[in-house]
């Protein structure tokens, strides 16, 4: 059979929403490292946790070109968090409010 972009984003979306569940399913913090831990590469999960990292600073109200300079990267990792936490609905945001609070 031939494989058509109308597959593969099916495909894709099917796998997206199934991990999407998997997460959701997963209660416990040693559990959720270990998952991890299998499936992501060192470099996959020192990029997410440098992208949380960037986010909490932003959520903090430091400036992107200290988190820039302090991190050593450039302004457009930085602008990506910075949309998210302005939209009004983000789920990122109200997590972070959460986790600040806490």
């Amino acid at each position: 059979m031939k494989r058509t972009t109308k597959n593969c984003d099916e495909t894709y979306m099917t796998s997206r929403n199934e991990l999407i569940r998997v997460f959701t399913e997963i209660n416990d913090d040693g559990d959720m490292a270990r998952f991890f831990d299998e499936i992501f590469t060192p470099k996959e999960r020192a990029d997410l946790v440098m992208r949380w990292q960037l986010l909490k600073e932003l959520h903090a109200g430091e400036p992107q070109r200290a988190i820039a300079a302090r991190h050593r990267i450039s302004l457009c990792k930085i602008t990506r968090g910075s949309r998210i936490l302005k939209q009004e609905d983000s789920v990122t945001r109200i997590l972070l409010e959460r986790f600040a609070e806490a």
